[in-house]
């Protein structure tokens, strides 16, 4: 199941459910990371949900998701 949609044209919102983010500065991490990914127009993370949305125009390789939040320290559980 994915939880990718048009949300507009030329623009694809993903949300990814990440593990081990507790506060502001998590929600930080993971989103600058996330963002340095080629094509990301927006990220939201919220600590409390565990969930990070994802606009971008195209849709993204979950590697380079998985990688980018690796990177902040966090694990990618999936796709919501």
């Amino acid at each position: 199941m994915t939880a990718q949609t048009d949300t507009a044209q030329g623009s694809v919102t993903t949300v990814y459910k990440v593990s081990g983010m507790s506060c502001g500065h998590c929600e930080g991490a993971v989103s600058g990371e996330i963002s340095e990914i080629a094509g990301v127009a927006s990220v939201q993370a919220v600590a409390s949900t565990g969930e990070v949305t994802v606009v971008s125009a195209t849709p993204l390789d979950d590697a380079a998701v998985r990688a980018a939040v690796d990177e902040a320290g966090f694990e990618l559980v999936g796709r919501v």
